[in-house]
């Protein structure tokens, strides 16, 4: 009997030796020490251990692309002293309470998450130069809301326009607001960040490094000019970082926004937030959009003054994907 010829289906392929775990007992790193990031540049990690120790570190491969941002909790291995030339691992990251996200666009996929564990957004805009532009803030809005996050606002330049006018708009959402100005007394605003873990988002041009010097009392950021032509900001900050505040707690300075996408957030949230208007949403119609004739809240704030401002307020932020950023 003649002996078989081998064929394809007799070769067995093996996958390459560099995706090939070793072993199927992966470490458990037993031996790992908690750190919170303080900022991401081009693949490294700035990290802060528990005892105040800044280390630099570089991300295991099993946790992938853009899997650390700042603010996360992660867990360090290898050389955590923090002495120059050494370089520590992270091996995981623990769960987030929350994260500022945007996508691109409102129609856009992929969610790009700015920060984590998170207690309070600094929406900051200019009074003037750059114009306030109520579509972005509500934006933020929304977000902060949709992720248990405290808003504050904060208008910048208020030397060059009176913001009052505009910050009416969110008297009904009863959110903390701030009008300051380059030299002003910033007691109030260093109050409201003591012991919080705090970040700040806005456009380029509206002063969020300028704010962030005044707090921190020195220049550690690098501050630019409004451009004359265009009338926008120009980039000086190109990655997010966090600053350990005098006064205890966190500020998080980001590079300027231009666009801020909802396309991630759960609008249920947005809505479970207001606490005082559930009776009412639950006289709602299957699939009500709480902006409608035959809505459950119509009649629940009739004669109720003071939740009319608050149904307002929600319905602003139902709608914030409809205003436009610019």
């Amino acid at each position: 009997m003649a002996r078989r010829r081998p064929d394809e289906s007799d070769i067995r392929i093996r996958p390459p030796r560099s995706t090939r775990p070793r072993s199927k007992d992966r470490p458990e790193h037993k031996s790992a020490i908690t750190a919170r990031v303080v900022t991401v540049d081009r693949g490294r990690t700035l990290c802060r251990t528990e005892n105040g120790i800044f280390v630099n570190a570089m991300k295991a491969r099993e946790l992938g692309k853009n899997s650390v941002v700042v603010g996360d909790l992660v867990n360090l291995v290898g050389d955590t002293s923090g002495m120059e030339g050494t370089l520590a691992r992270i091996v995981g990251v623990q769960p987030r309470k929350n994260s500022l996200s945007r996508t691109i666009d409102d129609a856009g996929a992929f969610e790009k998450t700015i920060a984590s564990n998170i207690d309070q957004m600094l929406i900051v805009a200019a009074s003037a130069n750059p114009e306030p532009r109520h579509g972005f803030i509500d934006r933020c809005l929304a977000v902060a809301f949709d992720q248990g996050i405290t808003p504050i606002i904060v208008m910048t330049k208020s030397d060059l326009a009176d913001s009052r006018h505009f910050l009416e708009t969110y008297s009904s959402l009863d959110v903390t607001a701030f009008a300051i100005h380059r030299g002003a007394n910033l007691s109030e605003i260093t109050k409201k960040l003591a012991g919080k873990s705090s970040v700040l988002i806005g456009h380029s041009g509206v002063g969020k490094s300028t704010l962030v010097n005044a707090l921190l009392g020195g220049e550690h950021r690098a501050t630019g000019d409004v451009n004359d032509a265009t009338g926008r900001g120009r980039h000086t900050s190109s990655s997010a970082i966090a600053f350990e505040l005098p006064t205890g707690g966190t500020i998080i300075d980001t590079p300027g926004v231009r666009s801020f996408g909802l396309e991630h957030i759960d609008k249920s949230r947005v809505i479970g937030s207001f606490e005082e208007l559930q009776p009412g949403l639950a006289l709602c119609p299957k699939n009500c959009s709480h902006d409608e004739e035959k809505c459950g809240l119509n009649g629940f704030i009739a004669d109720r003054p003071d939740l009319q401002r608050r149904v307002a307020g929600l319905r602003r932020l139902l709608t914030a994907s409809a205003q436009p950023i610019t």
